[in-house]
């Protein structure tokens, strides 16, 4: 599609994390984002972990972050194209987003093109080589028994299993999921490159990496990291022609 506004990109919001209380200021400043780019936005791109868990049984969708599906809900219903990605932490979402605020979720990367311009979108985990000790995990996580297993637990007990289990992990894996592994180490940086050897891509949009970074892969191709709303609150803007990475300091 050609567009003469803006499309803007958001990930790692980790909605909930540590606490409810400790993430709250965090979903307000998130809200007043998205309040100020509805006036020029055309599309809008959520690439993951929006909560730090989320689990949809047939009848009940985890408390809280009320007032982000609101704002969510009201930015779709105004005509703005949303599309989500599920994250490693919110990998369990299912048809919520589409049939209560109509926006599609994706579970693996796509593609799109803007004004000629091609993307590469995607949350970002498991990809390219190394984090094997994730993506057997992930097998687990996503196998159907597993699901049918979890969702036998009481929501009282599952959810907030499922929350300690999240930020203690963080609390292990946290130093070197925010540090910069060089680009020859890179996993997302390396399965650009090997993407680029069969298809030209103008951008790779990742999260996952927590780390706001643009990093050259090819001719004309960018690897693009969009941080988080943690340490960060960085996002991307797409104008039409060229891409940034902008810091929310309000």
């Amino acid at each position: 599609m050609n567009t003469t506004k803006r499309i803007y990109f958001a990930s790692d919001q980790h909605f909930g994390a540590p606490t409810a209380e400790k993430s709250f200021p965090r979903e307000q400043k998130f809200v007043a984002w998205l309040d100020e780019i509805k006036h020029d936005a055309d599309v809008i791109f959520l690439l993951g972990d929006l909560f730090d868990f989320w689990f949809e049984y047939k009848t009940v969708v985890p408390r809280g972050f009320v007032r982000v599906l609101g704002k969510l809900a009201e930015l779709r219903d105004s005509g703005i194209i949303i599309h989500f990605f599920v994250g490693n932490h919110d990998l369990w979402m299912a048809d919520y987003f589409e049939k209560e605020l109509n926006i599609p979720v994706y579970h693996r990367p796509q593609e799109f093109t803007f004004n000629n311009k091609t993307f590469l979108i995607g949350h970002g985990d498991g990809l390219g080589p190394g984090d094997k000790g994730y993506k057997r995990m992930k097998k687990v996580f996503t196998n159907p028994f597993s699901k049918w297993l979890f969702r036998w637990m009481h929501p009282d007990i599952g959810v907030k299993l499922a929350q300690y289990l999240s930020v203690k992990n963080k609390l292990i894996s946290g130093d070197s999921d925010v540090t910069f592994l060089g680009e020859d180490n890179e996993w997302l940086v390396l399965y650009s490159k090997r993407k680029l050897e069969t298809k030209h891509y103008d951008y790779f949009v990742f999260g996952h990496r927590h780390l706001p970074m643009i990093i050259e892969v090819g001719k004309n191709s960018s690897y693009i990291n969009l941080g988080d709303w943690i340490n960060y609150f960085t996002y991307g803007v797409f104008e039409g022609e060229t891409f940034e990475l902008k810091e929310y300091k309000k």
